[in-house]
């Protein structure tokens, strides 16, 4: 089972994460949400530890410029993309590429990995939303019954230490990627919520 703790914005949320053996660890370069950090701010935390979970930047409509002023200041593992466009133009810096797609309906999985490394399922934001992704919201898990997944996935949007055993168990995840459900307020991380996460979805796969 791999785990990612994504939104990450402050020393404590970075040091619970290490501590607590996730497998990767996001950094949000989209000022609208109240994770986002600033390159520096976020090339600091990734400091405080050497190794540890891999480093993921999440960005939405990225540009190659403006990935490649992140990674001016921050080592990255892998680049995750909301509404990225044409991936292509992303190969260039040779990171793995992860794509989100918001899913509500069965026909909302996607059937080709279109250049992407890994595939991110997350909930279809609703239509007055400012923010992409789940919101603190799921999908139904049930519609991913003998889906033939194109590459491999992760299941997001609406997680958080109470239900990761239930999602993991309909859905069939075998990674799942948190933000808000380890929260006690938006952009403020809960170390003990953090923790439940990863052990809970860790006994869900054992």
């Amino acid at each position: 089972m791999r785990v990612k703790i994504c939104g990450i914005n402050s020393e404590r949320a970075f040091d619970t994460v290490v501590e607590a053996g996730a497998d990767y660890l996001g950094f949000v370069f989209f000022p609208p949400s109240p994770r986002a950090v600033a390159p520096a701010r976020a090339a600091a935390l990734s400091a405080r530890a050497q190794g540890g979970p891999r480093r993921v930047g999440l960005f939405v409509k990225p540009t190659p410029g403006a990935v490649a002023e992140v990674l001016a200041d921050l080592k990255l593992d892998v680049l995750q993309f909301h509404d990225a466009g044409d991936l292509a133009l992303f190969h260039q810096f040779g990171l793995p590429i992860w794509c989100s797609y918001g899913v509500r309906t069965r026909a909302d999985l996607p059937g080709s990995r279109e250049g992407a490394d890994e595939l991110l399922l997350d909930a279809k934001p609703s239509k007055d939303s400012t923010r992409p992704g789940g919101n603190a919201t799921s999908f139904d898990w049930r519609i991913l019954a003998h889906w033939q997944a194109p590459a491999p996935w992760w299941l997001a949007g609406g997680l958080n230490p109470e239900n990761i055993g239930e999602a993991i168990r309909i859905s069939g995840a075998t990674a799942v990627d948190v933000s808000s459900g380890v929260e006690s307020a938006p952009g403020i991380k809960d170390p003990a919520r953090i923790k439940s996460f990863i052990e809970n979805a860790r006994q869900a796969d054992s």
